[in-house]
């Protein structure tokens, strides 16, 4: 059989279809060139099925190469690849070819689909923890929602989070929150020995993680199962209370243990008004009137949310003085440094908690070097200590508990008096804090400068009237 020609496959078409052919490999096929009366040139490679008929399988189309077509050269290297296969046994060569193909195609679709598949999985996780809040996000979520309606804003808590939690946690994912690390922001501050702030601060996240389970933020609240009675061990209720001698003696330290004066001035109007610390760093001058000789709690600076007027001392009122010749020009009673508000209400416990540390433990960086200047036989004590000492000697004194607990300030726990006992108690409470006055005058021997006379009894409750109006 002749071999197939360039020159034979470029003739003119006739009339009916020219066929040539040459063999491939002999007894396994044959390379077949068509050429169709419309002029197209077609390569077959025939060969026998295993059914013994004859079967010609298009491989290609006559041309340069370079369009998708076949040279005759390309064409004879098909042919010989098929031939091969047909020797090698397989004689339903198309089937073997398409089944090839099928598997072929199903392994690129598995890879395919794999990568497809790998990638929606990366870019699902990339999904979920883009939407995953952090600690830090929970914290400002929380604070948005929950802590704006606290009369502060959240301001003391965002202070806390900020040193002793978000440090620790901010930037973990609140999914990924165990009990462990809880624990390690408490165990932070058992070790420095602030079991009290330990157990508040354990309390808040709690609030916030609970606040994060009401949102499905997360399933399960890490701080669930830790009890807060083992963190810090059980809360032991404070009643210190400064006794006489304490308190002649505190008059006679707390001159020398480097106190500002305004911190001094603070101790004593603590005690002789029974008021919480926070309320006194917290007032402004416009609602202290010592001519008449009253002092004006406003609504938004009082625990409980009600206006509480204090019906001022001489001793107490002695006290205001001294400040007022210190801070006298500024807004607030106790500013900050750029007087753009008061000073933090942590200010005055810091400073006498500095004067009272134990002997051996010694001095904190940039704090008082006079770390015993404050030191009672009776042991620490804080301003709040001082608001119990001052409401329990008032009792001594003979003041009814009921009048002491309006001097205080403190919600009348029994709704039936709540709502029906409306007498405002405005004599009597007057009288309970000039007794007061009047002894611990006689403790400390501090002698009041000479105040203008105050007007009749009522004059305190107008004051805080009068501005309750405005």
């Amino acid at each position: 059989m002749a071999k197939i020609t360039d020159k034979a496959l470029k003739s003119k078409p006739g009339e009916t279809h020219k066929w040539l052919s040459e063999v491939a490999i002999w007894g396994h096929g044959t390379l077949l060139a068509r050429i169709t009366p419309a002029g197209d040139r077609l390569f077959y490679f025939q060969y026998t099925t295993e059914a013994g008929k004859r079967y010609a399988m298009p491989i290609g189309t006559y041309g340069s190469g370079v369009d998708g077509s076949m040279t005759l050269s390309d064409a004879r290297q098909r042919a010989m690849e098929l031939a091969s296969l047909h020797k090698s046994g397989i004689r339903n060569i198309r089937e073997h070819l398409e089944a090839e193909e099928a598997a072929r195609v199903a392994v690129r679709d598995a890879g395919l689909a794999k990568l497809a598949a790998e990638k929606a999985a990366l870019e699902a996780e990339h999904a979920r923890q883009a939407a995953r809040k952090s600690v830090r996000e929970l914290f400002d979520h929380w604070a948005k929602v929950d802590l704006v309606n606290r009369k502060d804003k959240g301001a003391e808590v965002r202070r806390m989070f900020e040193k002793d939690v978000l440090p620790r946690l901010g930037n973990m994912a609140v999914a990924d929150v165990k009990k462990g690390h809880i624990t390690e922001v408490t165990d932070a501050l058992l070790a420095r020995g602030v079991n009290r702030m330990a157990k508040l601060i354990f309390s808040l996240m709690r609030q916030m993680f609970r606040f994060a389970v009401d949102r499905d933020l997360i399933e399960h609240d890490p701080t669930a199962s830790i009890r807060k009675a083992k963190i810090g061990g059980k809360d032991v209720e404070r009643d210190r209370v400064l006794s006489e001698e304490e308190i002649r003696l505190l008059a006679a330290k707390s001159p020398e243990a480097g106190l500002l004066p305004s911190t001094d001035a603070a101790i004593w109007i603590a005690l002789s008004t029974c008021c919480r610390i926070g309320e006194l760093l917290g007032a402004r001058w416009e609602h202290v009137d010592l001519k008449q000789g009253a002092w004006l709690i406003p609504a938004e600076n009082s625990k409980n949310g009600k206006p509480h007027t204090v019906a001022l001392s001489p001793f107490a009122a002695q006290q205001f003085e001294r400040i007022k010749q210190i801070n006298g020009k500024s807004t607030w009673c106790y500013p900050n440094t750029d007087e753009s508000g008061p000073v933090c209400s942590k200010t005055v416990t810091k400073q006498l908690g500095d004067r009272q540390r134990e002997p051996g433990k010694g001095v904190m960086s940039n704090r008082s070097a006079k770390t015993q200047a404050l030191l009672l036989p009776g042991g620490r004590w804080t301003p709040h200590d001082l608001r119990r000492t001052g409401a329990t000697f008032m009792t001594a004194l003979g003041v009814l508990p009921e009048v002491a607990e309006r001097c205080l300030n403190h919600t009348e726990e029994n709704k039936v008096k709540r709502i029906y006992q409306r007498h405002s108690y405005v004599s009597e409470m007057k009288a309970a804090w000039d007794a007061l006055g009047t002894y611990l005058q006689r403790l400390t021997c501090l002698e009041p400068t000479q105040l203008p006379s105050r007007k009749h009894d009522q004059a305190a409750h107008d004051f805080g009237e009068e501005k309750l109006l405005v």
